[in-house]
């Protein structure tokens, strides 16, 4: 057995660093692990937004899985942007094929500013071939509101969207409450298992929060791959992004939403 995990992300490329595969390969490399990465777009964007997204060929991508896959034995894997429908269907393919032990998927459906970043289309393949092969699934309130078809405000309310979509696609569910108004930090968990669990907290103030979906679920996977239980990988991997987050409250990086910094054991220096 060997001592460190091996975690493969399959998600876009954020040239500025701050999200997608560059963030989950910090994530996962900051918690101890060792980081694989597919590609599955090539976006244009920094800290002031995303400017264009190149889709990789559909083969391209399942060809990358089985690289990883055949050679790595990767003890989790983290899915993030995918909104093709060829590629979602390549990613099930190999999901079936290998049976890995953990999933986590952020399912990257809609901008911050609102905004569907995935066809109908494509929506639907993801809940109909992607969602029953997962462990766990990450929607914020603006993606599970896609996913319900209603809007999500409350905690009341995240948790009977958790419990629904966990029923329907027998998977976990964690619902994100970051955007809900206030200071208070809310996300709540219901289970295959058909448990809940709710986590609390305060919100910290900080201009640069590009990337946190794709940290924290990167951070899931990582903790579930060192066999940690459900519970206790959310826990973790909430603790690393909290830390991650006041980290890089300072930092300058960009003139618009900035990163977080994923290694806040190992501080950086202001002048």
């Amino acid at each position: 057995m060997r001592p460190y995990p091996v975690v493969l992300s399959i998600a876009g490329s954020d040239c500025s660093g701050g999200a997608g595969i560059q963030a989950d390969i910090k994530t996962i490399s900051a918690l101890g692990g060792y980081a694989a990465s597919v590609i599955t777009a090539i976006t244009v964007q920094n800290t002031l937004g995303v400017q264009r997204v190149e889709a990789v060929s559909p083969e391209t991508v399942y060809d990358q899985i089985e690289a990883v896959m055949s050679d790595l034995q990767p003890d989790a894997i983290k899915i993030g942007m995918v909104n093709d429908v060829a590629t979602i269907r390549m990613i099930a393919a190999c999901l079936q094929k290998h049976q890995p032990r953990f999933v986590v998927y952020d399912p990257v459906m809609v901008s911050t500013s609102g905004h569907l970043l995935m066809t109908t289309e494509a929506i639907q393949e993801i809940k109909e071939v992607l969602f029953p092969l997962t462990t766990l699934i990450t929607p914020n309130l603006n993606e599970v509101a896609v996913l319900c078809a209603r809007s999500v405000t409350s905690p009341e309310e995240m948790l009977h969207a958790a419990q629904e979509l966990a029923t329907l696609y027998q998977t976990s569910i964690l619902v994100k409450g970051g955007h809900l108004p206030g200071e208070d930090m809310c996300d709540v968990l219901y289970s295959a298992d058909d448990k809940s669990a709710i986590y609390k907290g305060k919100k910290i103030e900080s201009r640069n929060l590009h990337g946190t979906g794709c940290t924290l679920s990167s951070a899931i996977a990582t903790q579930l791959a060192k066999g940690n239980s459900s519970n206790e990988a959310i826990r973790e991997a909430k603790r690393y992004i909290e830390q991650a987050i006041a980290a890089g409250r300072d930092l300058n990086i960009g003139q618009g939403n900035g990163p977080l910094w994923h290694f806040p054991d190992s501080m950086h220096k202001s002048e």
